[in-house]
């Protein structure tokens, strides 16, 4: 397993893999044959950004048998997804803030991220599987009374796309078999999630391949697979904290 971080180092960007604390500098192109450069850093000496620079984030709904259940919604016959702004990524240890538009509930997600490492246009789950790079933790956070605001047109767009709603992170890891995994998120040292990713409807290499056939997916974008049972609301002043094993935790304040 090898652990892949990005980080700013002054004015400059940079990545490289993560032990322990310290950070082992590569050059080139994370996603294809990225070379060490035998400089470290020290973890806390750097600014750590998003795992990747996304181009789009691809999102789930009603993917995990539990919550659909719990819902009473019928399980799907093909991946339900929406699309989050590139501009509302953040890192770990960054503030998600509430819009100024907006006074309503804002809700965490915890989920598990899929991360792209190779172009990928209508393959199969076999090709699809060989394209996946590693793994990241997500917050999909959503002003959730936005959604159903307008009864002609559902605003997943709008609700889910907000500056700093799309949080994923602190690295993308490799070499994880994700249905082994599970999704933990503690909001103020109260656990409020913790399901199994083998509780998925499409797991990822599946929905890799589907989705592939509506868009081209490219190096660095990021799917997030959908959320189970334990999704809630925060105050100003929470702290979110998603855990997966082998991957790490996403910790982010919410004001």
């Amino acid at each position: 397993m090898t652990q892949w971080i990005r980080f700013a180092d002054g004015s400059a960007a940079g990545f490289g893999t993560l032990d322990g604390d310290e950070i082992h500098v590569h050059s080139g192109d994370m996603f294809d044959s990225p070379q060490a450069t035998g400089r470290r850093l020290a973890l806390d000496a750097v600014v750590v950004l998003t795992p990747t620079a996304a181009g789009k984030m691809v999102a789930l709904w009603n993917n995990f048998r539990a919550l659909a259940a719990k819902l009473g919604n019928p399980l799907p016959e093909e991946p339900l997804y929406f699309l989050k702004a590139n501009g509302s990524y953040l890192a770990t240890g960054q503030t998600i803030r509430r819009p100024q538009s907006y006074g309503g509930k804002v809700v965490f997600e915890g989920e598990l991220g899929v991360v792209i490492g190779r172009t990928c246009r209508a393959v199969s789950e076999a090709e699809a599987q060989r394209a996946i790079f590693g793994y990241t933790c997500i917050n999909d956070v959503t002003a959730v009374d936005i959604l159903h605001k307008d009864a002609t047109f559902a605003q997943w767009t709008r609700a889910k796309g907000f500056d700093t709603f799309g949080v994923f992170g602190p690295v993308v890891a490799t070499g994880l078999d994700p249905m082994q995994l599970s999704i933990r998120t503690v909001l103020n040292d109260q656990e409020r999630q913790n399901y199994p990713v083998s509780d998925m409807v499409f797991p990822p290499a599946t929905l890799v391949s589907l989705i592939s056939q509506d868009m081209t997916l490219d190096p660095g974008d990021v799917i997030a697979c959908g959320t189970s049972i334990g999704a809630g609301s925060m105050k100003p002043g929470s702290t979110v904290a998603v855990s997966i094993d082998g991957i790490g935790t996403l910790v982010n304040r919410f004001e």
